[in-house]
């Protein structure tokens, strides 16, 4: 029988529901711990089942009306019937889970959560475009939840930054009057402090009218419009022709303040309010002294780097990205922070003959990709370092660390907490200290 009652027994990572039938665990989009529920059984594996959730029997005090009227097609979120302060407390959870189960550590005490507002929040990120001759006009968003090899057909989104969040479906009806739609594969949208930029890429030249089109949406939407024809490098603007990105960030307290310039393409924390709170809370745990000398690992445009330099005697950010070293290295100039220098290197290869990991460092700050830091960590940190922060976007990679740092190295775990930098999602970004012990 295909369909079955049952109770939800967890959240999983990717945010379903964790149910059982027999010996057999079944995730379930939509359904929260706690809840009986009645399923029907859409697809079989070996180790594992997945089901659709039919109806809700018994209510989770967490569920709440989702305020996305797309939540159950798109992809973009998967948690918006859950209350915010509750979807928080799950990530703690998985950070905790991950820190005993993976790492075998613990930390002395934890940081309270850091939240931001849970709505309009991202300012970075990437659309799909397709051409859709059925329906007769263009699909511009995220992917579909049930089959993401389709874009779902959204008119607003409810976590975009509002300088477009609200106008997709005004975007979506313009690329459908464009000759070229069909060349417009996706678009990528950034935002600064002042102003948001819009990134098509195409794959083939785009005819005159519709570029006239494309500056018409951007004009009337405040937006700036760049052209992407080919790679990365390919990108530069159609209107206005001088248009700079940029944004502040500060320590926590006057002083610290830096702004920085970035391209619509480059790397930057998705959610702007969650980042000041970030700097504010790294900052705090590394406890600059004004003798210092800092080292920054994946230091992207110098997000950390920056605000760090206006209370230490030296900071060196190094990151793999040429282009990204490049514009860290402008900032620091355009902020009069001399001291500030950075370097090129690939932190997943052996780099401990660098002039850089062979200097003698106070205190290293941390923030990989996924993938974590443990190739770095095979002959960083020194004996010279007393403190290291690690920014995390992925518990499990940090939990492994977290284990090489205490087993390995000599640290102690003395702080660790979850930052919401994805509200709906289950996405858990972390942030860790550790002392020598």
């Amino acid at each position: 029988m295909n369909e079955f009652e049952t109770t939800i027994v967890d959240l999983g990572h990717d945010g379903r529901g964790v149910a059982r039938q027999g010996e057999k665990v079944v995730f379930v989009a939509g359904a929260l711990p706690g809840e009986q529920v009645r399923l029907k059984l859409r697809k079989r594996h070996r180790h594992y089942d997945e089901a659709e959730l039919l109806e809700v029997l018994s209510a989770s005090p967490d569920r709440v009306e989702p305020r996305c009227q797309h939540y159950q097609q798109c992809s973009g979120c998967s948690l918006q019937h859950m209350a915010p302060a509750a979807q928080i407390e799950a990530k703690q959870r998985v950070l905790a889970d991950n820190f005993q189960r993976i790492g075998k550590v613990a930390p002395e005490s934890w940081l309270p959560p850091l939240t931001d507002a849970p709505w309009g929040y991202r300012r970075r990120g990437r659309l799909s475009v397709r051409d859709v001759a059925k329906k007769g006009r263009v699909l511009v968003g995220f992917r579909e939840e049930s089959n993401p090899r389709f874009v779902a057909d959204i008119q607003r989104c409810e976590v975009v930054h509002p300088a477009l969040g609200p106008h997709i479906g005004a975007l979506a009806e313009m690329i459908s009057g464009l000759q070229g739609r069909a060349d417009i594969a996706q678009v990528e949208f950034a935002a600064g402090d002042e102003r948001m930029a819009l990134v098509f890429r195409h794959l083939k030249p785009l005819v005159e009218a519709d570029l006239e089109a494309l500056v018409q949406f951007g004009q009337a939407h405040g937006l700036g419009i760049y052209l992407q024809p080919g790679g990365n490098d390919s990108v530069h603007p159609l209107w206005p022709q001088e248009m700079t990105l940029s944004f502040s960030i500060g320590g926590g307290r006057p002083g610290d303040e830096v702004s920085l310039e970035f391209r619509p393409l480059d790397f930057v924390q998705v959610n702007a309010g969650m980042n000041h709170k970030m700097m504010a809370q790294a900052m705090e745990l590394l406890d600059p002294q004004p003798g210092d000398r800092v080292l920054d690992l994946f230091c992207g445009l110098g997000n950390f780097s920056l605000p760090i330099a206006r209370r230490v005697a030296e900071v060196v950010g190094v990151e793999g990205e040429h282009g990204l070293v490049e514009r860290a290295a402008q900032n620091a100039a355009r902020n009069g922070l001399a001291h500030a220098r950075f370097y090129t290197a690939n932190l997943f290869e052996d780099q401990r003959n660098a002039p850089w990991a062979r200097e003698a460092w106070d205190s290293i700050l941390i923030d990989p990709p996924r993938a974590g830091a443990d190739k770095v960590l095979a002959y960083l940190p020194r004996k010279q370092t007393r403190r290291l922060v690690y920014v995390s976007c992925h518990p499990g990679s940090l939990a492994r660390d977290a284990g090489l740092l205490v087993h390995e190295h000599g640290f102690r775990l003395v702080k660790a907490g979850v930052m919401d930098m994805f509200p709906h999602t289950a996405h858990v970004e972390s942030i860790a200290l550790f002392e020598r012990a």
